[in-house]
């Protein structure tokens, strides 16, 4: 099933079919098979018996543990490096924002594009992210002092929640679902993009960002996107680990969620500021 995040898709289609970052599991889905010829009869051929003793395999299969830890890396590295841009004397690590945020973006799309799953790029690229929300949020909390905290606690908030809302079932990721949360994603990047346009010939733009109504509006409605999208970030897990990717694969799903995460967090911390003015 594919996810919204851009992280995934066509890198998960890849892993399980062997040309990602290690080698498929040889003979998925296509029933038990023997390797090797016997070299004597079996004693006991009914048809209920256990099936003979297969050779074991050389690759190791993702897990849940690889997910959760992998993620937990990629996390850490970026809230490092946040506070570290954050410790910097005065604004000068608001300067690096920019750079960071270009950097960040090129190793998303080299990551996204190629398929990597790879613990070296999704580290690279926490970090930049981590730089970045150090900058940015420096700059928010000096104009709104205690809008950093309410922001962090908010998005992990959120992230918790619709993993009991996953876990629990509540709500369902089906074909369905997947197509509504992809169309309200690319509908939300659309709108932004013609506001950033429009913003050029006219004050404020279509008012989406502008801190009004429409603007906080806007921001619980990509809010939703965003926190919907992460149910399909945890069913993509699930469905990797069922198809029995290489457990090198667990990078890419990191990626995935740290960009989902990202973009929530600058969400929750815009509108919070909306709320404050």
């Amino acid at each position: 099933m594919p996810s919204s995040n851009p992280a995934f898709g066509r890198g998960f289609a890849r892993a399980v079919n062997g040309s990602g970052s290690g080698p498929a599991p040889a003979g998925w889905g296509a029933g038990p098979q023997t390797h090797g010829a016997p070299t004597q009869a079996e004693p006991y051929a009914s048809p209920y018996a256990p099936p003979p003793p297969y050779t074991k395999s050389a690759v190791r299969y993702m897990t849940m543990d690889d997910v959760v830890t992998k993620t937990g890396i990629a996390f850490l590295v970026t809230v490092l490096a946040a506070a570290a841009t954050w410790a910097v004397p005065g604004f000068l690590g608001f300067g690096w924002a920019i750079g960071a945020a270009l950097a960040g973006f090129v190793v998303a799309m080299v990551i996204s594009f190629r398929m990597m799953a790879n613990p070296a790029a999704t580290l690279a690229y926490a970090a930049l992210e981590g730089v970045f929300l150090g900058a940015i949020s420096e700059a928010f909390n000096a104009r709104f002092p205690g809008v950093v905290t309410q922001a962090v606690v908010g998005t992990f908030g959120v992230f918790v929640g619709m993993l009991v809302v996953y876990k629990t079932g509540a709500i369902r990721v089906t074909p369905k679902f997947t197509r509504w949360i992809v169309g309200a994603l690319f509908g939300a990047l659309a709108l932004m993009l013609v506001n950033l346009i429009a913003a050029f010939f006219i004050p404020g733009g279509l008012g989406l960002r502008a801190g009004g109504t429409t603007a906080i509006i806007f921001s619980l409605i990509v809010i939703g996107v965003a926190a919907m999208s992460l149910l399909l970030d945890f069913n993509m897990a699930d469905e990797a680990i069922r198809r029995g990717v290489p457990a090198q694969f667990a990078w890419y799903i990191a990626f995935g969620l740290l960009v989902t995460v990202v973009w929530l967090y600058l969400e929750i911390l815009r509108l919070l500021s909306y709320f404050r003015n």
